[in-house]
Order: structure tokens, then C-alpha cells, then sequence
């Protein structure tokens, strides 16, 4: 949904120079009326069972308009051609190994497009596409599943197996990223995997500390009153967490703003996505408020633009709604706000293991992230004050913890810039 504009923009250009243009994905199957008047083929649902056919036919020169996969058996998954992609301007690549989420939270489509019944690649399949990136020089690699730890047993059996691959990598280690549900924190042999297999960061839809907008909005697995130690225990066994918020439910008055950054500033998590909720068009949620009255706009800017939604909220105006997001945002990111987060992820991060302390060393800092650093350092003495606090900081912690937070300060940079340049869309 964020990447709608860029997508046509890019179809518009290839099309003015002749080129034949193929639109298929989540977003083209869930609203083929909207993206079909922009290529000349639209596939809709998975390609798999159906890609054989469309290329054939592509190359006979009589192809047709709109083909239609079925949620198909992974073991047919395609040999993806990383050969033919430019992998050296790669910051890292991308492993699918399931598809589909059991749970049903009111706001995501995902279910709708690749369903409740989770399907997967067998272990086997994964560890060939790994090795297959893993020549082509991928030392960072992002495992794309909608929710990586559904059925724990399966997830056990991977972790092992990539934990097994990675002790014999003879050119370094891969570093591994994916998507969870909170309720990974009540498993601790399997956080225990995931770091010895490489799996050190995770995102985590970690919505509000308000149980009764959860309930609300069907998301039961993050029903918990412990949420900030749910969180910690994560990130103790050393694993970072990127952490999503959304705010908008019908179930949150004008007082959920203050809640929300209370809550945000007991975390270990410095990075956080923070945005109005948004109610897609073949979600749930989109259903039930178009049967009262209360869809307004459109859904296409939701995941790429916090300040906007296309829901009139039940407690406030949606102006209020908006400009209240935006402080909130602007709030957490301030830098003392993020800098106090960061010490809560240094004072926690990898605790549960016996740690040892390094003398104080010179933090090196490499060209790539200095780059980015310097373009923080400029917003002004605030941020540069910063930085040079969290370098010092960083002097005598061990090297997977210097490492995590020159990241998080370079993703601190995008988001800041993010929420700094984004217009209210009301």
C-alpha cells in the first residue's frame, strides 16, 4: 500500500518506452480495479502454479490481461533469479518461508490475500535459498513470513537448522531479521535459537498498552499485563525489537496520547513506528466501518503517511486525531526522548548471558554509518550533543551492542526526517 505511487510512477515510465508492464503483489490483488489500468498484465493472488503460463504465453506474444494464482503448495516455489538482480546496491535480501497468519486483527489484510492457514517451505528449501544468497555475498537477510514463530515446533526445527548453517559459514556469519508476535516472549528456548541461529532483530506489532483497544480489534495474542516485561525479555536474551503503534481505535479517547508516550519511554526499543489507524479496503475493520458511516477518503497513503487516516474516530475529531499523532510522534523522537531509550536498550540488551565488559575502546565507526551520522549531526547541537554522548557512551560495551545502537542511530535519522517532513493528510 505505501509503495501504490512509486509503483504506477515506475509502470508510467516503462510504458512510455515500450515496455510490456507486469503488476501482481498483495496490494494488485486486493485492488485490481485500481492498479488495472496501469499495466499491461495483472496477476492476482500467488504466481507459482500460474508463472509457467504467463511467460510462456508472454513469449508467443498473446498473452492475456489478468491471470488469477490459488494459494499454492510452497514446494513449488519458484528459483528466484538473484543472478539477474543488482546485488551489490543491496543492504540486505529477502527469504520467504511461509505464508499466511492464523490470527485475525481487525485492520490487516494480509489474511485476505495469502489466508488464516498458514503454509510452508520445507527447512530444506530454505537453507538452498540462503546458500543461494549467501554466494551472491548476502551477510544480512530478512526472513519476509507475516508471523515468523506461528507454530513454534516448525520454527524450532528452522532456527536449528540455520543455527547449524551458520556455525559452518566459512566467509562470516548471516545476520538474520523477521517479523513475530509478542507472544514469542513466553518461550525461552526458543529466543535462545534465534540468537545462537543469528535471528537478532524482529518487529513486533506492539499496537498499545490499552487491553480494551486489543480486544476491540481481535489482536488477543498481545493481551498481556506485562507487556513492558514481555518486551524486555525479548530483547534481555538479545534481540533487538523494532516496535509498531498505532493509535485511532474506537476504543481510544483524547488521554491515549499520554498513555501511549508513558508507555513508549519505559521501553528498550528505540525504534518505533507510530501512526493514525487505517482501515484498508478488503480488511475487516474497512467493512465494519463502512456499515456505520465512517469511512472517509482513502486507505492508499495509510502505511507510508502516520498523520492520516481514512477512519472518523469515535471519541475525537479527526483533525484532533492527526495533530495529536504528530506531537506524539515529534515527542518520542525528540532527542533526549530517543537517547533515554537507548539506555534502557543498552541497560537490557543481551543481560539474560553473562556479558563481560570490555575496557574502554575507540567506537569505529564505519563510512556508511558516518555518512548518515553526519546528516543527524546537522539537524543541530541538540542531536550533536547527542551522538556524542551515546559514542562515549558506547566505549565500554561489548561489540554486538556497539554495533545495534550505530544502527538504531542511523535509523534514527531516517524516522526523525520522516515525521519532521510528513504534512497532516485530513
Amino acid at each position: 500500500m505505501s509503495q501504490r505511487d512509486r509503483m504506477i510512477e515506475l509502470a508510467a515510465l516503462y510504458r512510455a518506452r515500450g515496455k510490456l508492464v507486469v503488476i501482481g503483489g498483495p496490494y494488485a490483488t486486493l485492488n485490481p480495479d485500481d492498479i488495472a489500468p496501469h499495466c499491461d498484465i495483472l496477476v492476482k493472488g500467488e504466481i507459482e502454479e500460474i508463472a509457467a503460463q504467463i511467460f510462456a504465453d508472454i513469449a508467443a506474444g498473446c498473452w492475456r490481461q489478468e491471470y488469477t494464482g490459488s494459494k499454492v503448495d510452497l514446494s513449488l516455489s519458484l528459483t528466484l533469479r538473484w543472478d539477474l538482480y543488482p546485488n551489490a546496491s543491496a543492504l540486505s535480501g529477502t527469504i520467504q518461508i511461509s505464508h499466511g497468519c492464523p490470527f485475525e486483527c481487525e485492520f490487516c489484510d494480509v489474511i485476505q490475500y495469502v489466508g488464516r492457514k498458514q503454509r510452508h517451505k520445507s527447512t530444506r528449501q530454505g537453507i538452498q535459498e540462503l546458500e543461494r544468497l549467501y554466494s551472491f555475498g548476502y551477510r544480512s537477510i530478512f526472513l519476509a513470513d507475516d508471523n515468523f514463530t506461528v507454530y513454534r515446533k516448525r520454527t524450532k526445527e528452522l532456527l536449528s537448522a540455520l543455527r547449524d548453517w551458520n556455525r559452518a559459514a566459512k566467509e562470516g556469519r548471516v545476520e538474520f531479521s523477521t517479523q513475530v508476535s509478542i507472544d514469542v516472549c513466553r518461550d525461552s528456548e526458543l529466543l535462545e535459537l534465534a540468537v545462537e541461529a543469528g535471528l537478532n532483530l524482529v518487529f513486533i506489532g506492539i499496537e498499545r498498552p490499552n487491553e480494551d483497544s486489543l480486544r476491540e480489534t481481535k489482536k488477543r495474542q498481545n493481551l498481556s499485563h506485562h507487556m513492558v516485561d514481555d518486551l524486555r525479555n525479548i530483547v534481555a536474551h538479545g534481540i533487538r525489537v523494532t516496535g509498531g503503534i498505532i493509535v485511532g481505535f474506537d476504543s481510544d479517547g483524547p488521554d491515549i496520547f499520554e498513555m501511549q508516550r508513558k508507555f513508549i519511554e519505559e521501553l528498550p526499543i528505540p525504534i518505533l513506528t507510530i501512526g493514525s489507524l487505517v482501515a484498508p479496503s478488503q480488511a475487516t475493520l474497512n467493512a465494519r466501518l463502512e456499515a456505520e458511516g465512517r469511512l472517509i477518503g482513502s486507505d492508499r497513503l495509510g502505511a507510508g503517511d502516520p498523520y492520516h487516516t481514512n477512519i472518523v474516530p469515535k471519541q475525537m475529531f479527526q483533525k484532533r486525531l492527526l495533530e495529536s499523532v504528530r506531537a506524539l510522534c515529534l515527542s518520542v523522537y525528540a532527542p533526549a526522548a530517543f537517547e533515554h531509550r537507548v539506555r534502557n536498550f543498552i541497560a537490557t540488551y543481551g543481560s539474560r548471558a553473562a556479558v563481560r565488559r570490555p575496557a574502554p575502546h575507540q567506537v569505529q565507526v564505519n563510512s556508511w554509518h558516518g555518512s548518515v551520522l553526519k546528516v543527524m549531526a546537522a539537524r543541530g547541537q541538540e542531536e550533536r550533543n547527542l551522538y556524542r554522548r551515546l559514542i562515549h557512551l558506547l566505549q565500554i560495551e561489548p561489540r554486538d551492542v556497539v554495533g545495534a545502537v550505530l544502527w538504531e542511530l542511523v535509523r534514527y535519522t531516517q524516522v526523525r526526517h520522516m515525521y519532521d517532513a510528513a504534512e497532516l493528510v485530513a
